[in-house]
């Protein structure tokens, strides 16, 4: 029962050394805003254009989120505040988007190296 307790122990400290090692920093976090933004405009956005508009509109839309991506980033990393937790980090985000789109509250989890969203909802 002793050995038992003691190899419970030693995986949970090893299991919480991995995450202490690869809770992703802020740097990271940019990065992965940065790709989740970017899908996220051209899979809603720009999809939604080529729904109401022409196609040539569509491909407009594309180049506009291509090119708005690093200053929209940019507001996220500004407006993000990082809880380190040492094993994991909890980011809070808010996204002010030009009018008439709405403004969006996101939260997100940072563990073992790995992003997950976890809400994202408008103010």
């Amino acid at each position: 029962m002793r050995k038992l307790k003691l190899n419970a122990i030693a995986i949970i400290l090893g299991l919480g050394a991995i995450a202490f090692v690869t809770n992703p920093g802020q740097h990271k976090y940019r990065q992965y805003a940065d790709a989740i933004l970017k899908t996220e405009l051209q899979d809603r956005v720009c999809t939604k254009v080529s729904e109401d508009l022409t196609r040539w509109l569509e491909g407009q839309c594309y180049v506009l989120v291509s090119t708005a991506i690093p200053y929209l980033a940019e507001v996220i990393t500004q407006q993000t505040t990082r809880h380190n937790f040492l094993l994991f980090s909890i980011y809070q985000a808010d996204l002010p988007l030009p009018s008439p789109l709405p403004t969006y509250h996101i939260q997100t989890l940072g563990i073992l190296g790995n992003f997950y969203t976890y809400q994202a909802k408008k103010l």
